[in-house]
């Protein structure tokens, strides 16, 4: 079987078709083969060593009370399976396939058997030995070979990827909570790590890579892979993550046991908002894919009895509970490390500017602000994602800012940057070629004004929210009295003004304000300190109106055509 990453997927498809359908749902398809593609890598990895770690196993069993470090010593491993079988000795036998597949599952060691019940592979397994197919799965598995010296880690994640896409098509979930186009994540690593590139240099250097919303792993390799490439291949990485979703969770922890990395170091499956297994960690660096738009009402009870404790992670606020972006990166804040960490997050518009001055997302903007984190925002273009086409934008937060970006915050107008692909996957019809990509880098490094990008003092993006108030006037224009000639009480009308934070409150008043209603005044106490960034209102181009004799003469001509059409259609 080839080893393209493309046609092992075409493959895999035509097993989801050849062996699953009449007998499973479609959209139960992921749920059937994604632990049978696991087992078949780990299968692949542990091929050669079948003999050694079943006969070790049986040396060993009544002398020692846990044979598990001798097997792992002996193999150099982190993981064994000490069962006779493996899923080519299986075929063997096709009378007893369930009963030799159980003692096979059951042979793995204690690792393995955790990524295994995540998967929840019981049910599905039943079901294909009760309609005769469970020996035509693993027949038909057994023609690829997926080790690692086959398929690399960069290239399974693309199969697993380009599977759960369609999976998620089929079931309508939405795959960018699974996981993000390699495109944008390559985009993202690079700004996140390319600053570092000094810190990053030389022998013996340890960094940790963090990611919250980890899915099958894609962001944390990715990122490994380009500071290898592009930085320091001698650095080493160590790559971290929590994920919710117990099937992509499973499909990480099980490439990272495979290639080496530390698969105690994936967690869950779990919520990183409300149940944190990296409590008290800082990290290096951390980047992430939060889910856009989703409740975290199912935490509310959680989320909001930390906000109540000064030192807990959401005490500046909480967003709407219709969207949980913000908390994501406040939780990644409260880990960066005291020496400097840097975060790189995908938004929507809205933690942009969603929430009035006082409501929670904008002070916790006020806070990342004012404490000089955040060092930029990039615009993404449309149509960069599988199952949504809009707009996203990186968050670049630091909390040791180098000193040409110290207390000003860059944004990037990358809208433009995008090659229109041949073949348009669901709603992803764009991506951003590594020229685009090196561009934007280039703009992002060389910190420039110009038509692409500008740059802001922080409190640029802050105002003050100020109450005006002014009496209650009759039909004639006086001000409504009570009998003993007082303005009558309660009898106000109420008005907010934003006064940007660089202008001065009073002169605003007086020149924009009194000037139009000389019975107000303003109510200080009720004064609210807002940030937000309005992105397309900083790179907004005046288009000038077309004439009117322009667009009568287009009126004019698409009434010729018309007609013309019109003629055509009686002659005929």
């Amino acid at each position: 079987m080839a080893s393209n990453y493309s046609q092992i997927s075409s493959f895999i498809w035509s097993v989801c078709d050849d062996v699953l359908r009449g007998v499973f749902k479609s959209h139960e398809y992921g749920d059937v083969i994604l632990p049978f593609i696991v087992l078949r890598r780990l299968d692949c990895v542990l091929e050669p060593h079948k003999d050694d770690m079943f006969n070790i196993y049986e040396e060993y069993k009544s002398k020692v009370d846990d044979p598990t470090p001798i097997i792992l010593n002996k193999i150099n491993t982190t993981f064994f399976n000490r069962s006779k079988y493996d899923l080519n000795r299986l075929k063997s036998d096709p009378s007893n396939i369930n009963a030799n597949f159980e003692n096979y599952l059951g042979g793995y060691s204690d690792n393995v058997v955790e990524i295994l019940e995540n998967f929840q592979l019981e049910k599905p397994v039943q079901k294909l030995n009760k309609n005769n197919r469970l020996f035509k799965m693993i027949d038909k598995l057994t023609e690829i070979d997926l080790h690692p010296d086959k398929i690399s880690n960069r290239d399974m994640g693309l199969i697993f990827e380009e599977l759960l896409r369609k999976f998620s098509e089929m079931s309508n979930e939405t795959s960018g909570e699974h996981y993000t186009p390699r495109d944008i994540v390559r985009l993202l690593v690079s700004l996140v790590f390319s600053e570092d590139k000094e810190d990053l240099q030389g022998q013996g250097k340890v960094r940790s890579i963090f990611d919250p919303c980890c899915g099958s792993g894609g962001m944390l390799t990715i990122g490994k892979e380009w500071i290898h490439e592009n930085i320091n291949d001698k650095v080493e990485l160590r790559l971290l993550g929590q994920e919710l979703n117990p099937q992509t969770y499973s499909i990480c922890k099980s490439d990272m046991m495979i290639t080496g990395e530390n698969p105690n170091n994936i967690r869950g499956p779990v919520s990183s908002l409300s149940d944190d297994q990296f409590q008290g960690e800082r990290f290096d660096y951390m980047i992430t894919n939060p889910p856009f738009g989703v409740s975290w009402k199912s935490e509310k009870d959680f989320i909001q009895n930390e906000s109540s404790n000064p030192l807990g992670r959401f005490s500046i606020g909480t967003p709407r509970t219709s969207d949980g972006q913000l908390l994501f990166l406040q939780h990644m804040i409260s880990k960066m490390e005291r020496k400097g960490s840097r975060i790189g997050i995908i938004f929507n518009a809205s933690p942009l500017f969603i929430g009035d001055s006082g409501s929670g997302e904008s002070e916790i903007r006020k806070w990342i602000l004012e404490n000089d984190m955040l060092e930029s925002v990039i615009s993404l273009p449309d149509r960069l994602f599988f199952n949504t086409g809009i707009t996203t934008y990186l968050w670049i937060v630091n909390n040791k800012k180098d000193s040409k970006r110290k207390g000003k915050i860059q944004l990037i107008n990358c809208e433009s940057f995008f090659k229109i692909m041949k073949k348009k996957l669901n709603e992803k019809r764009k991506e951003i070629t590594k020229k685009h990509r090196n561009e934007i880098l280039s703009l992002y490094k060389n910190f420039k004004e110009n038509e692409y990008c500008k740059i802001y003092s922080n409190d640029f993006f802050g105002y003050t929210k100020v109450t005006i108030e002014q009496p209650l006037l009759d039909d004639n224009g006086n001000v409504v009295k009570d009998k003993k000639g007082n303005p009558k009480p309660n009898s106000k009308k109420r008005d907010y003004e934003r006064i940007p934070l660089k202008q001065d409150i009073d002169e605003y008043y007086n020149s924009e304000v009194k000037q139009h209603l000389p019975n107000s005044w303003m109510d200080r106490s009720k004064d609210r300190i807002g940030y937000e960034i309005n992105f397309t209102k900083h790179f907004y181009q005046y288009k000038p109106l077309r004439s009117v004799s322009d667009i009568i003469d287009d009126i004019l001509s698409i009434d010729k055509d018309l007609e013309g059409l019109q003629k055509d259609i009686m002659d005929n």
